[in-house]
């Protein structure tokens, strides 16, 4: 029957009379595109009803559940929702026709893609591009930029701009490891079939730390990391972060690592060894979100902890060094993580 929101005073079409009707919310399903999704649906629902339907919608009630239907879709098939498409607009100043002007498509598309239709992947990946890097977002208003007035140009400019000057130091440091890896941008055997995710990356050199690895220097987390993306594709046919490891002479090290240290959330300090080096040494982030690694994650992730907790680097690149995958690349040369489906089981 579902649960009651309020009352609302109303012509009701069921019975025809005035009066006070129950306006109510439930969960329910349906299914889009083969999809069967769950959502959130209000209705009303007449009490002095002498037929058998009891419960009707308004109009604005039919417009919000197919909206909340399909966004509960666009959920379960990752895709933005059509408040995250608003979102997009709102934080660039540009109404819908201006962003499908910037996207170089119909005026008409975001009006569709807030209210009845559902974007698809190829469309998606445009508008998370536009999102999530201002300066995406600014190449594609300098192609476009003859659909705009030059008020409005430039008013869009100016938006663009604070946004890059806004995300300052987390923003760039991030941009550095990613431009390391534009030729690994494909799911490969190189990369463990995973996208560079640089929020697991953070998450969990951060998990790692504050659960207490011991001697956790550079060195010593490099190989780490393999370990976590190398059991995760030996478990699951995945690897976690994306990253991309070649055997060098120190062990197994992922291409970047120097952009890896410097990302924004990584807490990490220069201190000096017991031989006067400098050393780069982690320790946890407390504004780090683990929840962006999953049960499974955390499960390796413990694993890798438990057995590694008290070893040196040195201890760790001899007990390295004797992997099969180690043995199998020369030095300098990338480790597929099809042959990584051979690490020993922790």
């Amino acid at each position: 029957m579902g649960n009651v929101v309020k009352k609302v005073y109303m012509l009701c079409p069921l019975c025809d009379k005035k009066h006070e009707v129950e306006e109510r919310k439930r969960m329910t399903s349906i299914t889009i595109k083969g999809e069967k999704v769950t959502y959130e649906e209000r209705f009303c629902f007449c009490a002095d009803s002498k037929e058998e339907e009891e419960e009707f919608e308004t109009a604005s009630m039919t417009n919000e559940n197919l909206l909340n239907a399909r966004n509960a879709y666009r959920v379960k098939c990752g895709l933005l929702t059509s408040d995250e498409i608003v979102d997009i607009r709102e934080r660039y100043g540009l109404s819908q026709v201006d962003l499908a002007k910037l996207l170089g498509w119909g005026e008409a598309t975001i009006s569709r893609y807030e209210s009845k239709a559902i974007q698809d992947q190829a469309y998606d990946t445009m508008l998370r591009l536009v999102r999530d890097d201002p300066f995406k977002a600014l190449e594609f208003l300098k192609k476009n930029e003859e659909k705009f007035s030059d008020t409005k140009r430039d008013e869009i400019h100016t938006k663009m701009t604070a946004r890059i000057a806004a995300y300052g130091k987390e923003y760039l440091s991030r941009q550095a490891l990613a431009s390391e890896y534009v030729n690994f941008d494909v799911p490969s055997e190189y990369n463990g079939f995973a996208s560079l995710n640089i929020d697991k990356i953070e998450a969990s050199i951060s998990y790692m730390a504050a659960k207490g690895v011991e001697h956790l220097y550079k060195a010593k987390l490099m190989k780490l990391l393999w370990y976590f993306d190398a059991l995760s594709y030996r478990l699951n046919q995945s690897a976690v972060t994306g990253l991309v490891y070649r055997n060098e002479k120190v062990g197994v090290t992922p291409v970047g690592h120097y952009s890896l240290m410097n990302l924004d959330k990584i807490n990490v300090h220069e201190e000096t060894g017991t031989d006067y080096e400098t050393v780069l040494h982690i320790y946890p982030n407390e504004g780090i979100d683990y929840t962006i690694l999953n049960s499974k994650e955390r499960d390796i992730l413990d694993k890798i902890i438990l057995k590694f907790k008290h070893y040196h680097a040195k201890e760790m690149m001899e007990y390295m060094h004797e992997e099969p995958t180690c043995r199998a690349t020369k030095e300098g040369e990338i480790i597929p993580f099809d042959i990584s489906k051979e690490i020993r089981m922790l």
